[in-house]
């Protein structure tokens, strides 16, 4: 049996389950005068819950285990004894058995494959029926008991809140467990490094020579504090030096001179550049930002100016993060009481004037918020580093030269052909990881300004 059709069948029996309760229940009301804490309609789906997701939760957990079953039915089969030892071979045969088997595959490279194909289905079908008819005997089951327990004083509606309840609190558990998995791999991957290359070399080292790695001493070749120096310098200098001034001016001109009519149209275009994809920066840094970048460098005497330079990339994102700082700027400059307002133009005070010295100094616990969540969106910014800054590890203050960050030798490490327990690979981790931490820092510190501010003017 299908999936879909036996998803269609436990749909079925929970309709059916939901009307059998429902006319129940109407039953209940038409024989008695009192009041009911339910309606029939939460009787009914208090039974109809009961139907479909026990049967539910039991077919997502079948899906994970009954491929490892069918493969153990098949090893059973005389045909498997010619299968090789485990390995890579073994396990490349049966995969393309599987796929034959379920129509995937318009071919196979091993004979011994087409062999298999005729137990894979037997055994497929065989566990597929048996996890069908399970599925359906549960749903009729607890649909049974549910509908049992259907009478005239039992309170549905508040059973089903607290299921519904508990998958809220599931879907937030997976997001939690999805972040805590991401964190534990990085960090497992991250020991293997730091077994291999000492953390004070990796964190204090000046050198960064990936390509070059000694056997004797790795640690001499993978300083990180080049790569530390240039996403600070292109997402938390040049960048911000862009996104400030713009953003807060924008904030500005939006909250306090533009004209309602002006505003509504201007908000959401600058609130359109945080959603142009950032490849679309990349293409803008690479072929305008970056040449234009280099012949000013020429102009200004820099002969040796590269388009591949600190300042394109940081340019192009500090223009990527105008949006970030502008609309956190204008939350806060708005959210300033109108009565200090008001009383600072009541006083004689001109609008520069108190802008100036009343609403931009209340507004400033949420200013700083928003710039330092836009600085950890800036130094985890991958695609313009990657398209319009190079490859060289360089620590300098001289905006037309090369330099480059961590997300982009990120990618240059897991992009190689080195194998992946190398120094070179696991290198990828520890940075990734390092990045992770400051990213977080930055946040934790932006969220308790921005928390603080709200206490302030709630």
């Amino acid at each position: 049996m299908s999936a879909l059709t036996l998803l269609f069948l436990i749909a079925g029996l929970g309709l059916i389950g939901w009307l059998s309760a429902r006319v129940r229940a109407v039953s209940f009301r038409r024989d008695s005068n009192a009041r009911f804490s339910s309606l029939p309609s939460h009787q009914g789906t208090y039974v109809a819950l009961w139907t479909v997701l026990p049967a539910a939760l039991f077919i997502a957990a079948w899906s994970f285990t009954s491929p490892a079953l069918v493969t153990n039915r098949v090893l059973t089969a005389p045909a498997a004894a010619q299968l090789p030892p485990k390995g890579f071979e073994r396990a490349a045969i049966l995969s393309e058995a599987r796929n034959l088997a379920s129509d995937r595959s318009f071919g196979a490279f091993h004979p011994l494959a087409e062999t298999l194909e005729p137990e894979y289905e037997a055994a497929q079908s065989y566990f597929d029926w048996i996890g069908s008819a399970v599925a359906l005997l549960l749903a009729f089951a607890t649909g049974a008991w549910a509908y049992t327990r259907v009478r005239a004083g039992f309170r549905a509606r508040s059973r089903i809140e607290r299921v519904v309840m508990l998958l809220l609190l599931a879907a937030s558990l997976i997001a939690i467990l999805t972040t805590v998995g991401i964190v534990a791999s990085l960090l497992f991957e991250s020991v293997r490094f730091f077994r291999i290359v000492p953390i004070g070399d990796f964190l204090f080292g000046t050198h960064w020579s990936p390509q070059v790695i000694s056997a004797k001493d790795p640690g001499a070749s993978l300083g990180a504090v080049p790569l530390f120096w240039g996403t600070f310098f292109i997402g938390a200098v040049i960048a911000m030096i862009v996104a400030i001034p713009f953003g807060l001016m924008s904030a500005i001109y939006l909250t306090q001179y533009a004209a309602p009519r002006v505003r509504r149209w201007m908000k959401p275009i600058l609130e359109m550049l945080a959603g142009v994809p950032t490849v679309v920066y990349g293409y803008f840094a690479a072929l305008t930002v970056a040449p234009a970048v280099r012949d000013l460098g020429v102009a200004l005497g820099v002969s040796w100016a590269s388009s591949e330079s600190a300042l394109a990339a940081g340019l192009v994102m500090g223009v990527m993060i105008i949006p970030f700082v502008s609309s956190m700027a204008d939350d806060s400059i708005a959210a300033v009481p109108a009565s200090m307002r008001d009383g600072s133009l009541a006083m004689g005070a001109t609008s520069s004037e108190t802008i100036r010295k009343v609403l931009l100094p209340a507004a400033l616990p949420g200013v700083v918020g928003g710039v330092l969540l836009a600085i950890s969106r800036a130094i985890g910014e991958t695609m313009i580093v990657v398209m319009a800054a190079s490859g060289v590890a360089t620590m300098t203050l001289n905006p037309f030269a090369s330099t480059t960050t961590v997300t982009k030798q990120i990618v240059d490490l897991l992009t190689g052909e080195a194998e992946f327990d190398s120094p070179k690979t696991l290198a990828a981790f520890a940075l990734g990881l390092t990045l992770f931490v400051i990213t977080l820092l930055l946040n934790i510190v932006a969220l308790s300004v921005v928390k603080r501010y709200r206490e302030a003017y709630e």
